[in-house]
């Protein structure tokens, strides 16, 4: 009998263990949408270190037509690069936002619009497409970008295309 008591008691105890474990996932898509309209803010004011700031150590960001950033001082100087444009401008919006069960990895997906001087032609362009950002929740709890690509939507000039109108 007494072993039967000790046996439920221990059952009951780590059954309970799991259910003390509160899902925070609805507040950190919560948290997850608040980061992304700040980000859009420091986009907007060109702020290279708020904006550096949003990436993990180990973050590769990827965009179309650049090759790919590694790391802080890869993000750095794609970003910076990007912002030193006057005619730079960018805006994402997700409309899907996913957290992990572990609540340790979250995603955002959404689409977006940039506005940036072509360094080839000069002139100004104007770009749209989707993108997918990966998260990992850091110790401190807050949220930081590991991987971000995105996809543009705008047809790219062929190469057969160009040199048709060049010959």
């Amino acid at each position: 009998m007494r072993y039967t008591l000790t046996a439920s008691a221990a059952f009951v105890a780590l059954s309970l263990t799991g259910c003390g474990q509160t899902d925070t996932r609805q507040a950190d898509i919560q948290l997850l949408k608040d980061n992304e309209a700040r980000w859009n803010q420091e986009y907007a004011a060109k702020d290279l270190e708020k904006l550096v700031a949003h990436y993990a150590p180990d973050a590769v960001l990827m965009g179309p037509g650049m090759p790919s950033a590694k790391g802080p001082d890869g993000v750095r100087r794609m970003l910076g690069e990007m912002v030193a444009d006057p005619a730079m401008s960018l805006h994402f919006e997700a409309s899907r936002v996913e957290v992990s069960r572990s609540g340790d990895l979250a995603y955002s997906q959404g689409s977006y619009q940039l506005t940036m001087t072509d360094p080839a032609s000069k002139k100004v362009v104007h770009d749209h497409g989707g993108y997918v950002t990966t998260y990992a929740k850091q110790s401190d709890g807050s949220w930081k970008a590991v991987m971000d690509i995105a996809t543009s939507e705008v047809p790219a000039t062929s190469a057969v295309a160009a040199s048709k109108v060049s010959q």
